[in-house]
C-alpha cells in the first residue's frame, strides 16, 4: 500500500519548480506554473480566489533566509511587523492592535489552522514550512478569531512518499549568525509517514552595548517539530504535530536616536541634554553635598550609531504546541477536525530608560495556554451549490506580570533635586518645619549666591534653619517595585457557514456567516513594594510621589463580560474570459472587547492623597481597564488576470475599509499605555501583484500597493512631545488626530523581484536573484511627532548559487540590504527624560544594516 501524500518539497526545489509568487520559479518554459493556496480552506488557484493574498513558499523563505513574521514584509506590501520597547506590532492595511498584553491582535495568525492569536507567538521563528499565505483585509468567516484587519496562515511542510532530508549551514559575517536545519522525512510504514525538523539559530547582534562592552541583540533559537501522518483508511487521514521551541534574546536593537537639551525650570537641568544629567549632577548647598548623581559615561552616545547605552535586558520564551488534524471522507464530503494545544512562558527584563543609566527597568513574565477545536464540513464543488460550514470552541488563560524597578539611587537623587529645587513639588509638601530636616545645621552664608538662595531665604527671614518635606521625594523611591498581575480567561464559541451559489458556468454568488459568542474574565491588580524584601509599602508619600512622576496609583480591579456578533460576508465573482476573473467583496467583521493589562490607573477618577497637599492642585489619575468591541465595514472588488499566453499575471485590488470603535493603547506620557476605543478610521487603497516570464531563463516578480489612512473620529490621542493639546481632562492633555494618517501608514510600497537560472555546466545549475523593496516614508512613532519620520527607501536584497541537482548540493552568497539603508521601524519618546527633566528625546528600534552570508544546502532523496 502506498501513501497518498503530496510530491516531496525537496524534489520540488532539487527541479527548481515554482509555486508562488516571489518564489522559486520554473524558468524552462514561458507559461507559469499554477499557484495552488488554501485561502478558501479549498485548495485552489491562486488566480480563482476572491481575495487580496500573496503566497511565499518555503523554498522562497529559506531562500532569502526569511525566518519569522518580521522578515515576511518585505515581501508583502501593507503588511508591517516591528518590536517596540514592551511588545510586539503587526499592521495590515494601517490596522493593527498595538503592543497591550490585553489585545488579542486584528491581523489574526493561524499555524496549520490552529489560531495563534498573542502578539508573542508572532516573535517565534519559522520552521520548515511549505508556504504562508497573507491575506489582507477582514478575514471574519473562515478566519474568524478576530481578523478585522488580515490573517497570516502558516502551513508546515508534511511527510512526503519517499526518504528524502535536508541539512543546511548559513553563516553571516557582519553579526556572527549561525543557523543550522535539519529535516528528514519519509514513510515509516505503508500508511504512516513522519517528517523531523530541527533548527539551531545564534547570532551576536548588530548594535554595539557601550555600557557592557558586547554585540547585541545576542539571539539563541533552537525549534524541533515532528510530525506524523497516518492513512489510516482509504477515507481517514491523520496528521499530528509535536513542536517545542525556544527563542532567547540577550540585549535589544534599541538605541537612543536624539536627546534635545532641557527645557525645565529645575536650574541643574535647564540646558543639558537627558545623557548629561545622567551622566554627571551634583548639587551643593555650601560644604554639604546634597545631591550626586554619576552614571556610565556611555550614556552620552544619544544619537543614532549602531551604538547603543544599556544595562542589559533580556527576553526568554519557551513554546510548545499540539496539532491534531483529521480529514474523513464521505462520498464526495469532506469533514476536518482540527484541535489545538498550545502555550508559552516568558520571562523579561528592560531596561526601559534605554540608557547605560540605572534610571529603572521593568521586569514581565507572561504565561499563556489555549485549547481549540474546530469541525468543518466542505462540499463538493460541481453542483448549483457548494459550501463550507463548521464550528469552533477556544478556551485560554493568561496570567501576566510585570513591574518598574527602581534598583539605584540615580532616580531618587535626580527626583530630589527636582524637588529641592522646586520646592517640594514633587512630593507632598507639608508646612516649614523646625524639628528636623535634610539641611540641618546649613547657614545663610553657606547658600548665598546658589540656586538654593531663593528657597532658603525666606526661612532665613523666619528664623527658621531647618526645612522638612523638601528634597526627599526620592526618598520615598528607593528600592520602589509596582508589581502588577493581569489575569484574562476566554471562552469563545462560534458557528460559521459560507455558501456558494454558482448561477451559471461564468458567475459565482457566495454568502458567509459566521456567529460568535464569547465569555471572558478579566483582573488587575497594582501595589508598591519594597524590591529588596518584597513586602508591600505602606500608604504614605510613596503614593504621591509614584502618582506625580510616574502617574500610578494602587489598584485592584475586576471584571466580566460577554457577548456574541452576527459577521456577514458577500461575494460575487463572473468570470469575464477564461484569462480574467473579477470579483467583488463586502463584508462586516468584529474584534472583540477585552480589558487593559498595562494602564497605571483605574479608570476612576482618583484625587490621590487630597489632604497632604493643601498647597498643591489636586493630583488625579485616569487610567482604563475595559475595552469594547472594535467593527470593520469592508468593501473590496478586484481583478485575476492571465496574460501573454501564459506567461503573465496581474492581480489588482481596490479596497476600502472602515473602522468603528477603533480600538488603540494610548501612552500616558510618562510610563503606562491605557487602552481604551478611539472612535474611526478608513483605510483605502490599490494592492498590485503579477509575475512574468521574461525568457525561459529570467523571471521577473513584483507587487505594488498605495495606501490611505485617515482617523475621522480620535478626540483623546496622544500628544508629541511639545505639541500644544487640543483638550485637556483631568490634568491629562490630549491631541485630536482627526484627518491624521496612522503610524506605519507609507503611500506607497512593494517590491520587484528578478531570478535568472541556467545551466553552466552539464550538472552545474547557476542561479540568480535580487529583489528590490521599497517603500514611502512613513512615522515610526505612535504619537507622529514628526521628527519621526522615517525617509522612504530601497532596500536590496541579492543571492547568487551554484548547484547540483543531480548531486544535491549547493553554495550561495546573501546579501541583505545591500543598498546599506538605515531604517527606524519603531521609535517613541524616552521614558521619564521629558515628563521629568524636561529633555527632550527618542529611542529607536535600529533595523539590520548590510549583511553578507554564506549558505550550503545538501539534499537527498
Amino acid at each position: 500500500m502506498t501513501l497518498k501524500r503530496p510530491v516531496s518539497n525537496f524534489r520540488r526545489s532539487a527541479l527548481a519548480s515554482a509555486i508562488v509568487l516571489c518564489s522559486s520559479y520554473t524558468m524552462a518554459a514561458t507559461v507559469l506554473e499554477e499557484v495552488i493556496v488554501t485561502a478558501t480552506i479549498r485548495a485552489e488557484s491562486l488566480q480563482d480566489v476572491p481575495v487580496s493574498v500573496n503566497a511565499i513558499s518555503g523554498d522562497k523563505m529559506m531562500e532569502a533566509g526569511i525566518s519569522k513574521v518580521e522578515d515576511l514584509q518585505a515581501y508583502v506590501p501593507n503588511l508591517t511587523m516591528s518590536e517596540t520597547g514592551i511588545g510586539t506590532n503587526i499592521y495590515i492595511r494601517g490596522i493593527g492592535s498595538g503592543i497591550n498584553p490585553g489585545f488579542e491582535q486584528s491581523v489574526g495568525m493561524y499555524f496549520d489552522g490552529v489560531s495563534y492569536g498573542r502578539a508573542q507567538l508572532s516573535r517565534a521563528p519559522f520552521l520548515d514550512l511549505a508556504r504562508v499565505e497573507v491575506l489582507r483585509g477582514p478575514q471574519n468567516i473562515l478566519f474568524g478569531k478576530n481578523s478585522i484587519a488580515g490573517a497570516l496562515s502558516l502551513i508546515s511542510a508534511r511527510p512526503g512518499r519517499e526518504f528524502e532530508g535536508l541539512a543546511s549551514a548559513t553563516y553571516e559575517v557582519e553579526t556572527n549568525e549561525r543557523v543550522i536545519d535539519f529535516v528528514v522525512s519519509g514513510p515509516l510504514t505503508d500508511t504512516i509517514g513522519a517528517r523531523l525538523a530541527i533548527r539551531k539559530r545564534e547570532i551576536d547582534g548588530h548594535l554595539e552595548n557601550l555600557t557592557l562592552n558586547r554585540d547585541e541583540p545576542m539571539r539563541d533559537e533552537q525549534t524541533i517539530r515532528a510530525m506524523f501522518e497516518w492513512d489510516a483508511t482509504a477515507n481517514l487521514t491523520a496528521a499530528l504535530k509535536l513542536e517545542i521551541g525556544q527563542f532567547d534574546v540577550n540585549g535589544r536593537q534599541i538605541e537612543i536616536i536624539n536627546d534635545q537639551p532641557s527645557t525645565s525650570d529645575t536650574d541643574s537641568f535647564n540646558g543639558r541634554t537627558y545623557a548629561e544629567i545622567l551622566d554627571f549632577t551634583s548639587i551643593d548647598a555650601g560644604p554639604v553635598n546634597l545631591v550626586t548623581v554619576d552614571a556610565d559615561s556611555s550614556v552620552l552616545n544619544n544619537f543614532q550609531d549602531f551604538k547603543r547605552s544599556s544595562n542589559g535586558d533580556f527576553s526568554y520564551n519557551d513554546t510548545h504546541n499540539v496539532t491534531l488534524n483529521v480529514d474523513y471522507v464521505w462520498g464526495e464530503h469532506t469533514f476536518t477536525f482540527i484541535t489545538g494545544l498550545l502555550g508559552y512562558e516568558t520571562s523579561e527584563l528592560c531596561d526601559c530608560d534605554f540608557t547605560g543609566a540605572s534610571v529603572f527597568s521593568v521586569a514581565a513574565e507572561e504565561e499563556y495556554s489555549q485549547f481549540s477545536q474546530e469541525i468543518r464540513w466542505v462540499s463538493p464543488l460541481g453542483e448549483t451549490f457548494d459550501f463550507i460550514a463548521g464550528a469552533f470552541y477556544q478556551q485560554s488563560s493568561l496570567d501576566f506580570f510585570d513591574s518598574i524597578r527602581v534598583a539605584s539611587d540615580i532616580l531618587p537623587q535626580l527626583i530630589n533635586a527636582a524637588d529641592l529645587q522646586e520646592g517640594g513639588a514633587r512630593g507632598e509638601r507639608p508646612p516649614f518645619d523646625a524639628t528636623g530636616g535634610p539641611f540641618e545645621g546649613v547657614t545663610q552664608a553657606q547658600v548665598a549666591g546658589t540656586p538654593l538662595e531663593p528657597l532658603f531665604q525666606p526661612l532665613f527671614d523666619a528664623g527658621v534653619l531647618q526645612l522638612g518635606g523638601i528634597g526627599d521625594a526620592g526618598d520615598e523611591i528607593v528600592n520602589l517595585g509596582t508589581p502588577r498581575n493581569f489575569t484574562a480567561d476566554t471562552k469563545l464559541f462560534s458557528g460559521f457557514v459560507q455558501a456558494t451559489w454558482n448561477v451559471t458556468d461564468l458567475t459565482r454568488a457566495t454568502l458567509g456567516l459566521r456567529y460568535s459568542y464569547e465569555e471572558k474574565d478579566g483582573s488587575r491588580k497594582l501595589e508598591f513594594s519594597d524590591i529588596s524584601t518584597g513586602q508591600i509599602r505602606d500608604v504614605g508619600e510613596v503614593d504621591t510621589v509614584v502618582a506625580k512622576n510616574f502617574s500610578a496609583e494602587r489598584h485592584d480591579l475586576k471584571g466580566s463580560r460577554s457577548g456574541g456578533n452576527l459577521a456577514p460576508s458577500l461575494n460575487f465573482q463572473h468570470d469575464w474570459s477564461d484569462d480574467v476573473m473579477l470579483y467583488a467583496t463586502a463584508s462586516i467583521g468584529y474584534k472583540s472587547g477585552g480589558y487593559d493589562a498595562r494602564s497605571n490607573a483605574s479608570p476612576e477618577a482618583n484625587v490621590i492623597r487630597p489632604l497632604e497637599n493643601p498647597d498643591s492642585d489636586p493630583i488625579i489619575l485616569v487610567g482604563s481597564f475595559e475595552y469594547e468591541e472594535e467593527q470593520a465595514t469592508s468593501f473590496e472588488a478586484g481583478a485575476k488576470t492571465t496574460l501573454l499566453d501564459g506567461s503573465a499575471e496581474l492581480n489588482v485590488a481596490a479596497f476600502y475599509t472602515q473602522y468603528d470603535d477603533l480600538q488603540v493603547s494610548i501612552f500616558d506620557g510618562t510610563l503606562g499605555f491605557n487602552v481604551g476605543n478611539a472612535g474611526a478610521a478608513t483605510t483605502m487603497g490599490i494592492e498590485l501583484d503579477g509575475r512574468l516570464a521574461l525568457t525561459e531563463n529570467l523571471m521577473m516578480t513584483g507587487a505594488l500597493a498605495f495606501l490611505d489612512f485617515e482617523f475621522t473620529d480620535f478626540a483623546n490621542g496622544q500628544c508629541f512631545q511639545g505639541q500644544t493639546p487640543d483638550t485637556n481632562v483631568n490634568g491629562k492633555p490630549f491631541c485630536d488626530y482627526k484627518g491624521k494618517t496612522n503610524q506605519y501608514v507609507a503611500d506607497y510600497s512593494g517590491n520587484l523581484t528578478f531570478v535568472y537560472t541556467a545551466m553552466v555546466s552539464k550538472d552545474i545549475e547557476f542561479r540568480g536573484g535580487a529583489d528590490f523593496v521599497f517603500t514611502g516614508a512613513f512615522n515610526s512613532s505612535q504619537n507622529l511627532d514628526p521628527s519621526q519620520e522615517q525617509d522612504a527607501y530601497v532596500k536590496a536584497n541579492l543571492r547568487f548559487s551554484l548547484a547540483d541537482v543531480a548531486m544535491g548540493w549547493e553554495a550561495a552568497l546573501l546579501v541583505k540590504n545591500a543598498t546599506d539603508e538605515t531604517v527606524i521601524s519603531y521609535s517613541n519618546d524616552t521614558p521619564l527624560a521629558n515628563s521629568i527633566f524636561g529633555a527632550k528625546g527618542h529611542y529607536g528600534f535600529i533595523d539590520l544594516p548590510r549583511t553578507i552570508a554564506l549558505s550550503a544546502t545538501y539534499r537527498w532523496y
